[in-house]
């Protein structure tokens, strides 16, 4: 069973029941967002409880720290701290894999009806405008033959009158002749007519709206289908990142798979279907023959047809989501991980010695290009470079305190900041680049290499440097990409070398046989550490 079929004539209960269907949609991305910001809330006051309550470094070396019941509470607030991680994760995969999927989704099907109602709008137009033809058509013929019926009476009524001439009589029945001419004209008119509006109104009632009603049945049951997998996504999210509570969701899941779009249409035809049988092809009225004209109104006037078939669409107002703000990114790096930042400071530090290199290279050219206009004056004014040798230097000041500033802050965040040796620069007056001799004297050596990088190889003490001895071991409960900055991927089963504990932010220091180091989600793998 369709509705092309069983809903012919409910137009405006197809359309409200499609758009219906659409706000439910709607509605349910609304709600499973508002469940993800709870499930976020949620985790944030665990992680916030968890960390309340677990105690300081400095703490953790009292006696009663080895009591079994402090050791157990310790690992409740663990425990804790990784059942905060796994809610965050479901939030995640929610607003991924639902909300946005679903919304995508929601806007493709919005476009997809309208189209369909808009043909449907069109398709009755057309009828309309053709019913108007067959309108026109039929009330010129009426006139004209009431025309020449009168012309036909008033030329028998002039042959019969004794006073009338012969050229009268002539012209009478010459005009009646004319005017039965022209009805005859309009009758075949209007025959034609006819049988065009009813070929379309045939077309209309048993090809055009069919298929588009069966067009939207489709469209309405691909949402049901959707929708219900947006049901079983609600469960099969949190059971994935939750497996050891197992099957306390299987309710919704069942919920979800008992869902059946033919079921849900066979429903909406028996609450709609009216019963009616499609209008018949109007009857031709032939008023030659004496035959009383039916009301032309009464014909099409009905609710079944197709003025009264096809409701106005509405349009509607829909929910948008809002953007997330992203997080604030500070110029010492603050808001990375500790690995990351790390990572990004050194890069810094890099790329403003590769700069200061520059300056610095800068400056030597342009001293030596001073010392040459001094020599030969009719190369060029000497004056003519002060301008850009007091901006060079004021650049390399510049950097210089950058690179004083994030040295220091690599420093607090536990990186190695003096393991590059850097060259001592001054200048002279002359703006020509001197280099300070081990001993803190001044040097006429220039720069052996221009080329060369503004600090030199690694110092011999860090060169022959031992990797951190890891203190225990890991072993991956589930997979991870690590496609952040600072983290290291994992597969399922794998065992790693523990380098770092986890300070409380739920990430780990992992390090694989390789050698290859990063952080990885503490409530993705089970922890052993050595004793």
């Amino acid at each position: 069973m369709d509705w092309g079929t069983e809903l012919w004539d409910q137009y405006d209960i197809i359309e409200k029941h499609t758009q219906s269907g659409l706000e439910l949609v709607e509605k349910y991305v609304k709600f499973v967002k508002e469940r993800t910001e709870i499930e976020q809330n949620y985790a944030k006051q665990l992680r916030n409880l968890s960390k309340k309550y677990n105690p300081k470094r400095s703490g953790k070396d009292e006696p009663e720290c080895r009591l079994s019941s402090y050791q157990s509470f310790l690992d409740i607030l663990n425990e804790m701290n990784d059942y905060a991680g796994q809610r965050e994760l479901i939030a995640e995969n929610m607003m991924m894999n639902i909300c946005i999927d679903l919304t995508k989704y929601l806007q493709e099907l919005k476009q997809e009806r309208k189209m369909y109602l808009m043909d449907a709008k069109k398709a009755q137009q057309s009828l309309e405008s053709t019913y108007k033809q067959l309108d026109s058509s039929k009330k010129r013929f009426e006139r004209e033959w009431r025309e020449a019926e009168r012309a036909a009476q008033y030329a028998e009524k002039t042959d019969q009158d004794i006073n009338a001439t012969k050229a009268d009589v002539e012209k009478a029945k010459q005009q009646a002749h004319m005017r039965a001419h022209v009805a005859e004209e309009c009758k075949n008119d209007y025959a034609a007519q006819l049988q065009k509006y009813n070929k379309e109104k045939n077309q209309f009632y048993f090809n055009d709206m069919p298929l588009i009603f069966n067009k939207l049945q489709d469209l309405d049951e691909r949402r049901v289908r959707k929708v219900a997998q947006g049901y079983i996504l609600f469960s099969d999210t949190e059971k994935h990142v939750m497996p050891i509570i197992g099957k306390c969701l299987e309710g919704i899941t069942k919920a979800g798979t008992n869902v059946n779009e033919k079921n849900d249409s066979l429903i909406v035809i028996e609450q709609n279907k009216s019963g009616f049988e499609r209008p018949g092809d109007v009857e031709f009225e032939d008023y030659s023959q004496g035959i009383n004209r039916a009301s032309s109104d009464s014909s099409l006037g009905t609710p079944k047809g197709p003025m009264d078939l096809l409701g106005k669409n509405r349009n509607k107002n829909f929910w948008l989501f809002s953007k997330k703000s992203k997080p604030t990114v500070t110029e010492d790096f603050g808001h990375l991980p500790p690995e990351q930042r790390r990572k990004r400071l050194q890069q810094k530090l890099e790329e403003i010695c590769k700069e200061l290199q520059k300056e610095v290279d800068q400056s030597e050219a342009l001293g030596k290009m001073k010392d040459v206009y001094e020599k030969n004056p009719q190369m060029g004014d000497p004056a003519s470079l002060a301008s850009q040798i007091n901006q060079t230097s004021q650049n390399i000041d510049r950097l210089r305190g950058e690179l004083n500033k994030y040295e220091t802050w690599l420093a607090e965040a536990g990186g190695r900041g003096d393991t590059l040796r850097y060259k001592s620069h001054t200048f002279n007056n002359n703006g020509a680049h001197d280099v300070l001799s081990p001993d803190g004297a001044h040097s006429d050596e220039s720069t052996p290499d221009p080329s060369q990088a503004i600090y030199a190889e690694f110092d011999d003490d860090f060169e022959d440097e031992e990797l951190t001895a890891p203190i225990g071991k890991c072993t991956a409960m589930y997979s991870f990409p690590g496609a952040s900055e600072g983290t290291i991927s994992m597969q399922e089963g794998e065992i790693l070398a523990v380098v770092e504990e986890d300070k409380g932010d739920g990430w780990t220091r992992v390090r694989r046989n390789n050698g290859d180091e990063g952080y990885i989600p503490t409530s993705y793998v089970t922890i052993s550490i050595n004793k």
